[in-house]
């Protein structure tokens, strides 16, 4: 019985791809360094020294002897220097200073290699319909999402390192804040909120049930309900607390960006991106969506539009259009990140005193060195909303056809008796261990079913969107009203 078979192939060919072709031709690379976006680079001392009107001899360094000692003072300028930075294409050389910029390259390349295997692997099973082969894809997206998270993991642990900023404690209340709100949504009745979770969590434990007392155990479930969706508000704290300064930073970029933008359609575009978390939680929320959409009420007779499987097929096409969106319009907000250099300098002409040329460059300079960054952090959650997504429609037997057939494809009546049942005769320990082996994983099938993987995938796409609009909100909110202008 072949365990992979084709998608073994897809899968050596695909790591041969990412070893000899992505280090040349790098979507990675082109976003950043396709021409578009430029960066400010830092004046040197000598151009600020005549800015200022300090050029003397060629001397940067104020020379001043005390107890007959020289003593070194850093040649200051200004702050209202009427100084204006030059800007830069974004270059592959240019990249390699960058912060991050290797995790940022493998996330965004593996990522592509992990889609590109999904659809094919798809395109397999649509035409092929194996029954006995793993699906080799999902591997693939759980790889993404593992990379996604620890990369951002990377990336807030760097804000509990800094002692005098607010960041860890921004972390922790957010951490706390979206823990409290996890528990809150977890006892929402289905009416309002139709993850299927409790469904999908009261089919595994009958499941579990049932494969316990055939191997003669008495059990009362894996899991308690309230232990389960502890340890999942705990889950769902921890991917909060990690999309915080994502959300913070979008919405600085998309007020940034907002200004930027000359043409309407661009400046639609740019809100349509933003509140596309919005869009994707409400998606789920019943009475407004689904109830209006499948039964919108019209005359004295209710008549539905559509089936709940092409509405699920419809929200999955949503997802992933909002999310190609979002990466249509990065370039926009890293443009509008980087820009954050001029505004810097602009904002320092209005104060008043001097500041070290040092101090200068490296204000200007921190901008583009933190570039690999903002965008970790622009893609990171979309990343994880597009695979959680593609894991959504295939471990919940959802279809990508609008119109897809009668047949319910979650079918959790199976059960394990039937999978002995099928088992052909075995000969010799060979044989019998096979058979071991194979009745194991058809439990397991049994054990976590479509429903199952439907509402916990369901409820985690879903707090994804929500934590990343709550987080770019309060942001938006913050950044209007309460930073100095």
């Amino acid at each position: 019985m072949g365990v992979i078979g084709i998608q073994l192939v897809v899968t050596m060919v695909m790591a041969s791809v990412m070893q000899k072709i992505i280090p040349h031709y790098s979507l990675a690379r082109w976003l950043l360094c396709n021409g578009s976006l430029r960066w400010y680079q830092h004046p040197t001392e000598e151009e600020l020294r005549i800015l200022a009107g300090k050029q003397q001899k060629g001397k940067s360094k104020k020379d001043r002897k005390y107890n007959g000692h020289i003593e070194n003072k850093p040649l200051t300028i200004p702050k209202d220097i009427d100084l204006h930075l030059e800007t830069k294409s974004v270059t592959e050389v240019d990249t390699l200073a960058l912060h991050y910029f290797p995790e940022y390259q493998w996330l965004v390349d593996f990522t592509v290699a992990a889609t590109v295997v999904y659809l094919i692997t798809e395109v397999y099973y649509n035409f092929v319909k194996p029954t006995q082969e793993m699906n080799i894809s999902l591997v693939w997206c759980l790889l993404v999402l593992s990379f996604a998270i620890k990369v951002l993991f990377s990336l807030t642990t760097h804000y509990f390192k800094v002692e005098d900023g607010g960041e860890k404690s921004l972390c922790v209340t957010f951490g706390f804040f979206f823990f409290v709100k996890a528990m809150a949504v977890l006892i929402v009745t289905e009416n309002y909120l139709e993850f299927g979770l409790e469904t999908g969590f009261t089919n595994f434990s009958d499941s579990a049930m049932q494969f316990l007392e055939k191997q003669g155990l008495e059990s009362q479930g894996p899991v308690s309900k309230l232990t389960f969706k502890f340890f999942l508000a705990i889950f769902c704290s921890l991917i909060g607390a990690f999309l915080t300064f994502p959300g913070l930073r979008l919405a600085q970029m998309h007020l940034d960006a907002l200004n930027l933008a000359t043409e309407k359609i661009t400046q639609t575009l740019l809100h349509i991106n933003f509140l596309a978390p919005l869009f994707m939680v409400l998606l789920w929320v019943k009475p407004i969506t689904k109830d209006c959409i499948m039964n919108p009420p019209l005359g004295k007779e209710s008549i539905p539009l559509m089936t709940e499987a092409t509405f699920d097929t419809l929200r999955l096409w949503l997802i992933i259009l909002l999310c190609a969106l979002r990466l249509a319009m990065m370039r926009s907000h890293l443009q509008a990140y980087l820009n954050l250099a001029q505004k810097c300098v602009d904002q320092m002409k209005k104060e008043a005193g001097r500041i070290s040329t040092v101090e200068l460059q490296k204000m200007v300079a921190r901008v583009f060195y933190y570039l690999c960054v903002i965008a970790l952090q622009y893609v990171a959650p979309l990343v994880m909303l597009l695979h959680t997504t593609l894991l959504l429609k295939t471990l919940g037997n959802h279809s990508w056809g609008i119109y897809p057939e009668s047949s319910s494809p979650v079918d959790s009546s199976l059960h394990s008796s039937s999978v002995y049942s099928e088992l052909p005769s075995t000969d010799g320990k060979m044989k019998v261990t096979v058979t071991q082996i194979t009745v194991a994983l058809s439990s397991l099938k049994n054990i976590f079913t479509p429903l199952l993987f439907r509402g916990l995938l369901s409820f985690l796409t879903w707090w994804i969107a929500a934590c990343l609009f709550s987080t770019s909100l309060f942001g938006l909110f913050y950044h209007q009203y309460l930073t100095v202008a």
